[in-house]
């Protein structure tokens, strides 16, 4: 595998940055299949990889991987490499999602994109081949005569400052410019190769990575999670919210709720609710929650860029839509976390409605729902609310955090999935705002003369 591609690259680790945790257990089985490993594992297997995928590269660790030339002396060459031909597709299925698009996104800039990994090159050849990689910088175990591996590294142990090297080396050669170029690792050992280059990521980084990427102010990012959203030891911010988003934190609202089981499980999908108070969002999260997922909002810019509530909502994952400007990059946005397979949450009504149109019977929506949908093929998943605005109308700054004795009841309805009819715009979102109607209590659906203060209460303080 080579390229001739020149200007700039980006330079992927394998371990804990493009897979979520190591890959010797995969490889370790295909090897096991193919007779190269003993049957039974070896004790403290298991363990072994288990603490490397909590706390990421160690000395010790790396000096058994080093070690591991030798271990492999007398293997075919021929046998291991139909190994790894024989898991490589269970390999690329375990590619964190948001990093398969990070690798399109370079491609799509004309930027060379090359696995940079101890492991051993014939072990992941296959499997960077099939995840359309460019090339690949690989530790090389030396073959002897007899088509074996003779217990020997054949150039850089492609580790630490041997990674860097190696990276400077395959740059020279082929006219990249490595001050234009990217790298991600999540490992404190790989800080010589993201020094190397203008862009340095830190994926997923363990404890010592995090500390040093925080200092050099570079960018810290989840392959798992969407841009701009921190984790700590494992853990989201929307991870604790949906801990806390339980009835019995919420006294001051009770729910009537049905259908949650038509969110998909997993998956990309767009959940579509009408929208009435200040409050909906806090509500879609729980439903959410309930369905065991979290949900990416797409908030107006007003909320994104707050002063306080902005970097809060940014951290749960808020995708930033500027309704005066180009939208096209909140579409963007949104159609990488639905190809990655997160929940997008958003309010096809764009606002909540003002005056007597908050009481109009039919409801209007904007394009951006369906558009979404068309675009990436994931499914809408209709969803009706009713009584929000009880809970906290539009004329008041806070809900009623005290009405504990007789909280209002917030009636949640959730619909089937479902991909639309037509690819009319128009078309599209009558359809969508149809579904969520007909899921609406029977009285949404007449015309209704409200009083004055009923119609002050739809807009805002």
């Amino acid at each position: 595998m080579s390229t001739s591609m020149t200007g700039a690259a980006a330079f992927f680790d394998l371990d804990r940055t493009l897979l979520r945790g190591a890959s010797g257990p995969i490889l370790t089985q295909g090897l096991r299949e193919h007779g190269l490993v003993r049957e039974k594992p070896i004790p403290g297997e298991g363990l072994i990889f288990g603490v490397f995928n909590v706390i990421g590269e160690t000395l010790p660790s790396m000096a058994l991987t080093r070690q591991g030339a030798r271990a492999a002396k007398g293997w075919s060459v021929k046998a291991t490499r139909a190994a790894a031909m024989s898991v490589a597709e269970e390999l690329v299925a375990a590619v964190e999602p948001f990093a398969r698009e990070m690798i399109e996104d370079h491609k799509t800039k004309g930027r060379a994109v090359v696995l940079a990994t101890t492991t051993p090159i014939d072990l992941v050849r296959p499997f960077a081949e099939l995840l359309g990689l460019d090339d690949i910088l690989a530790t090389q175990y030396r073959i002897g005569d007899d088509g074996t591996f003779d217990g020997t590294i054949d150039g850089e142990f492609v580790w630490n400052r041997g990674k860097a090297r190696e990276v400077a080396a395959w740059a020279k050669a082929n006219q990249v410019d490595l001050d234009n170029s990217f790298a991600y690792s999540d490992s404190f050992f790989d800080i010589p190769m993201l020094c190397a280059v203008g862009n340095p990521v830190a994926v997923n980084p363990d404890p010592r990575m995090f500390a040093y990427a925080k200092l050099r102010g570079w960018e810290t990012i989840w392959f798992d999670a969407p841009p701009g959203v921190p984790k700590l030891l494992g853990v989201e911010p929307q991870d604790v919210v949906n801990q806390l988003v339980r009835p019995e934190f919420i006294p001051w609202m009770k729910f009537d709720m049905e259908g949650i089981d038509n969110i998909p499980a997993e998956g990309g999908a767009i959940l579509a609710s009408n929208h009435r108070s200040y409050v909906d969002p806090l509500v879609v999260s729980f439903v959410a929650a309930k369905a065991g997922r979290p949900a990416r909002f797409l908030s107006k810019k007003q909320v994104t860029d707050a002063p306080v509530v902005g970097p809060i909502v940014r951290s749960l994952g808020a995708i930033r839509v500027d309704r005066e400007g180009d939208a096209s990059d909140s579409t963007k946005q949104a159609s990488t976390a639905l190809r990655a397979g997160e929940l997008i949450a958003l309010f096809p009504q764009g606002t909540i409605p003002r005056g007597l149109k908050f009481f109009e019977p039919k409801l209007e929506g904007r394009y951006g729902a369906v558009r979404l949908a068309i675009e990436t093929g994931k499914p809408l998943v209709p969803m009706a609310l009713w009584g929000t605005e009880k809970a906290w109308p539009r004329n008041r700054k806070l809900p009623y955090l005290l009405n504990l004795a007789d909280p209002p009841l917030i009636r949640v309805r959730v619909g089937r999935a479902f991909h639309p009819q037509s690819d009319d715009m128009d078309k599209a979102i009558v359809e969508l705002m149809e579904k969520i109607q007909a899921l609406l209590p029977a009285e949404a659906a007449n015309q209704k003369s409200p009083t004055k203060t009923e119609l002050a209460a739809t807009f805002p303080a």
